[in-house]
């Protein structure tokens, strides 16, 4: 630790305590060299004044901004006044490497302070073994809720939920409620409405806070109560239930378990977090590139990579196959080897359309069995359109270079064929992934690029070898 003089000499950030980003939103260069500089000199009075204070957002993209070695250091070196939260704001990478380096000591006094749904969120990472012996260290109440958490699947509402509500049973007054929650210590940091339940916990209803403070104290609280706006199923998928919360607008809703007692609350913070990391998830997955972090090391990239671009590999050996059954043709009319990759890459760009908006429709459940037909033979029209459109202007390109109006036909007609063919994969085969149970995101791309690239081939290479009769 460095003593008082050394605190007084080290610059301080310029841009004000509150603001560690540049312009572009990433963390200040200056105030990164800062840190670096206190990690490295162990100055924990400047680190506890500048960094323990901040928001466990700007923590965790200081973290990801920090080298390996860097961010070790600063959580010890930060010791109790390390906001664990920050952990739930940092990728599966990091939070691993920071978690398996500190004591499960220190990890069950740290989670002992968090809200349920962010320390099951840590929990969730560790070996069995060092999770079990973090939970026999807190208290038995404690202890109870969030083995129930983790208990449920994962990705599930159950998984999210906070364990931390206030319920109070249909006879209260409402002054009983307002005196329960000035009294009782033990309730959540925050929260948006009060739920009522019965002697086994069945939720019966609820009551926004607004309510409670509008009305007389003598009243009872079933005179007030509502129905629950949409419980949620513990066992239901996390994107499930953010699709219900954006639908009806929630912030909170109460998570029950299959004989409808209330096991706990989704709140609206969790459920932004549930939208981006399918969002994330999904366009990742459309790339082929599976759960990968930026914070991956190039073995575990490799990895994530390796298999979807070996299918990939498998896939173009198959368009390769269809091009060499008119290798005859090719070699008597060269321009065929010029103008072909332009057809298949069309077919391909127009069939990553469709599938990009199909794939993003079932993830938000914008598409079923009600309106599948009409978008479906709204894609197949769009395809033919686009199709005639640059048959066209492809035809009068390929007939100026060529000097040949024929070859500009030839294409032309193969362009109206594969754009048709792009359009129906993009919508059909993420339809047919997603019926037979499988992630259209991370399989929709392979096979969507081989259809348009074989379709292509075989359309412009086989009319005009019918054509030129070659």
């Amino acid at each position: 630790m460095t003593n008082d003089a050394e605190e007084l000499v080290r610059p301080r950030p310029e841009s004000g305590d509150a603001d560690i980003y540049d312009e572009d939103g990433n963390v200040r260069g200056d105030f990164l060299a800062l840190v670096g500089a206190a990690i490295a000199d162990r100055d924990t009075i400047f680190l506890r004044q500048h960094v323990a204070r901040l928001h466990e957002s700007e923590i965790g993209d200081l973290l990801e901004s920090l080298q390996p070695d860097q961010r070790l250091a600063l959580v010890h070196l930060l010791g109790d006044q390390f906001d664990m939260t920050a952990l739930t704001e940092v990728d599966e990478t990091i939070r691993r490497e920071i978690v398996d380096q500190l004591p499960n000591e220190q990890i069950a006094a740290a989670i002992g302070e968090l809200d349920s749904d962010d320390a099951v969120y840590i929990l969730e990472d560790l070996d069995t073994e060092d999770r079990e012996e973090i939970l026999a260290q807190l208290p038995f109440t404690e202890r109870v809720r969030l083995r129930r958490a983790l208990d449920y699947p994962e990705s599930s509402a159950g998984r999210r939920m906070q364990t931390e509500f206030v319920a109070v049973p249909p006879f209260w007054t409402v002054g009983q409620t307002i005196d329960y929650m000035r009294d009782e210590e033990d309730l959540p940091y925050s929260f948006s409405q009060i739920f009522v339940i019965d002697p086994t916990f069945r939720l019966l209803g609820a009551v926004d806070l607004d309510k409670i403070l509008r009305t007389k104290r003598q009243t009872k609280v079933e005179s007030i109560m509502r129905e629950t706006n949409h419980p949620i199923p513990a066992e239901m998928d996390q994107e499930e239930a953010a699709q219900l919360f954006e639908q009806y607008d929630l912030l909170s809703a109460a998570v029950v378990d299959e004989n409808d007692r209330l096991v706990g609350v989704l709140t609206i913070d969790d459920v932004v977090d549930v939208i981006h990391e399918e969002a994330d998830e999904d366009i990742k997955r459309l790339g082929g590139v599976g759960d990968e972090e930026l914070s991956d090391n190039v073995f575990s990239t490799v990895r994530s990579r390796f298999l979807w671009l070996l299918i990939n590999l498998g896939t173009a050996l198959l368009s390769a196959s269809v091009i060499g059954l008119f290798d005859e043709s090719i070699e008597k009319m060269i321009a065929l080897a010029v103008l072909m990759p332009i057809v298949a890459s069309m077919g391909g760009n127009a069939g990553t359309q469709t599938m990009t908006v199909t794939v993003r429709a079932l993830a938000t459940g914008d598409i079923d069995i009600y309106n599948a037909g009409r978008i479906i033979r709204r894609e197949a029209g769009v395809g033919i359109a686009n199709g005639a459109l640059f048959s066209v202007i492809m035809g009068a390109i390929a007939a100026t270079w060529f000097h040949d109006y024929q070859l500009g036909f030839v294409i032309g007609a193969a362009m109206v064929i594969n754009l048709f063919a792009a359009a129906l994969a993009g919508i059909l085969l993420p339809l047919l992934l997603d019926k037979v149970g499988a992630d259209p995101a991370i399989a929709s791309s392979v096979f969507v690029t081989t259809v348009t690239d074989c379709t292509g081939f075989f359309a412009f290479l086989g009319i005009a070898t019918w054509w030129f009769g070659i």
